[in-house]
């Protein structure tokens, strides 16, 4: 019967790290990525659509997929920015640091 236990308590183990914890990280990127969003960044849709962010709801977005093509979207179809946001590169030619 111990033995049982044991195996019992490994599976529950082994179902927390294979399972739960990965979708709690993906839940947490989503979280990020949703609230980081700004009006001109360039997205990729979760059906794969390429677009520019032209509004932002709570719940929604209208994404521009062509020079006067809006389409209306929610927010959670919004699977990946594509848009750098981190701007602190150097210009060609310039160091970075103090010499």
């Amino acid at each position: 019967m111990p033995l049982f236990v044991v195996w019992i308590v490994l599976m529950a183990g082994a179902m927390y790290l294979l399972l739960w914890r990965p979708q709690q990280r993906r839940m947490a990127m989503v979280r990020t990525l949703q609230s980081q969003l700004k009006v001109g960044d360039d997205v990729l849709t979760t059906s794969g659509i390429h677009a520019r962010v032209v509004r932002l709801g709570d719940d929604d977005a209208d994404l521009e997929i062509a020079p006067g093509t809006v389409i209306h979207v929610a927010r959670g179809a919004i699977g990946q920015v594509l848009t750098d946001h981190d701007e602190t590169f150097d210009a060609p030619g310039e160091a970075s640091g103090a010499g």
